[in-house]
């Protein structure tokens, strides 16, 4: 992605806390005529042996697994807190309006995971992200169910190759930073959390 190095967010904790706060993801591939594809999912992050890897699964009915399968190299993408920015928040006049986002491109390879097990402890990682008293509504489920469900899924290992984070918060122009701030606590959800991750930033005090 586009990333001017005053939004380059280096520090690879940062894009990790993004993928776990905002976990519904797009993963892009190319199907088979090189067209671009997007399936929506939410996806969950590991670290085995160290590495950082993002655990997923589509419909058996949607194609892009296939596509994952053909050409393994994909990009997933996150979008974390996002809001308009109004040029109020200058003390000149000679300003324009902007948008402040926090976003985590991705670069992985895919492996597909077909075990009937092995999908089922996927699965169950998900549930924890989400719900993690329903595993053992899961399991209480009849067996042919479980298998039912099972195989009309396809389950996905995404090992991560390379990570950009974007964190676009007008670092770069200190004078808006007091002004700003205070208008993002006082806002919406998203705008409250650009207001904590300035915080966070060091760009003002807590």
């Amino acid at each position: 992605m586009y990333l001017p190095p005053q939004f380059n967010a280096k520090d690879e904790a940062h894009a990790l806390a993004l993928m776990r706060a905002h976990p519904f993801a797009s993963l892009i591939s190319v199907d088979d005529d090189g067209f671009p594809v997007v399936t929506h999912i939410p996806l969950h992050l590991t670290q085995p042996n160290g590495q950082h890897v993002l655990l997923g699964h589509c419909a058996k009915s949607n194609p892009h697994w296939r596509y994952l399968q053909a050409r393994p190299q994909a990009l997933v993408t996150f979008m974390g807190p996002q809001a308009y920015m109004s040029p109020k928040v200058y003390p000149d006049l000679t300003r324009v309006p902007t948008w402040s986002y926090l976003a985590v491109h991705a670069k992985v390879e895919a492996k597909l995971v077909e075990e009937p097990e092995a999908k089922d402890r996927l699965l169950k990682q998900l549930i924890g992200d989400h719900e993690q008293p329903y595993a053992a509504q899961w399991r209480s489920l009849a067996e042919d169910y479980q298998h039912k469900m099972l195989n009309g899924i396809v389950a996905f290992e995404l090992g991560i190759t390379e990570l950009q984070c974007a964190i676009k918060l007008n670092q770069h122009r200190p004078e808006s930073h007091a002004a700003m701030h205070a208008a993002y606590a006082q806002g919406t959800p998203d705008e409250q959390a650009l207001a904590e991750w300035m915080v966070k930033l060091g760009m003002v005090e807590p």
